[in-house]
């Protein structure tokens, strides 16, 4: 994605579609150059991280979940994220999005603070790019006449079919189009 400069390369390690064409799982293996100095880089003997991230999109229950977790240096760093879209309980045209990760440094050849660091700076700043490339490619969609996405039903979507919702955010907030309001 031109968007996350960061992000290299992404392989599928697995990727299934339930027989209704509800569910679709995919598991990736992501590969990210991340903002580390270069001594840090030399000494842990590595140019890139690499991530697993398993996304599974229930169209049925209109909810995209997507979990990842580091698989380099997994024995001295454990990072875990979990993002969830779902839709509204109170409005069917938004839809929440909630967030969470833990960060757990066992040992870092004595850089345990500077990862600790690196890991918030980044995680910080991939927060507000999640939700500026959400609104490019709601306004590419708009952009192509895509302003409403039909509901799934067993017959309705051919496989190759993405829902998107009409994308709202909200937890404790609820963000339109760049305008905030207390939920």
């Amino acid at each position: 994605c031109h968007l996350i400069p960061m992000f290299v390369a992404s392989d599928v390690v697995d990727e299934e579609t339930s027989e209704d064409r509800s569910t679709h799982r995919i598991e990736r293996r992501c590969a990210l150059d991340v903002d580390a100095p270069r001594l840090l880089k030399r000494i842990a003997g590595v140019d890139y991280v690499y991530f697993i991230q398993k996304n599974t999109l229930n169209r049925k229950e209109r909810t995209l979940h997507i979990e990842s977790h580091n698989e380099t240096f997994s024995n001295r760093v454990i990072i875990h994220e979990i993002c969830c879209y779902s839709v509204h309980p109170e409005n069917e045209d938004w839809t929440c999005f909630e967030q969470s990760a833990s960060l757990d440094i066992k040992s870092f050849f004595g850089f345990e603070s500077t990862v600790e660091k690196i890991a918030m700076k980044q995680y910080a700043s991939s927060i507000k790019k999640g939700k500026e490339i959400i609104e490019y490619y709601l306004k590419e969609l708009e952009d192509e006449g895509i302003t409403q996405v039909p509901r799934w039903s067993p017959t309705s979507l051919p496989l190759c079919c993405h829902i998107l919702f009409k994308v709202y955010f909200c937890s404790r907030t609820s963000v339109t189009r760049g305008m905030c309001k207390r939920v």
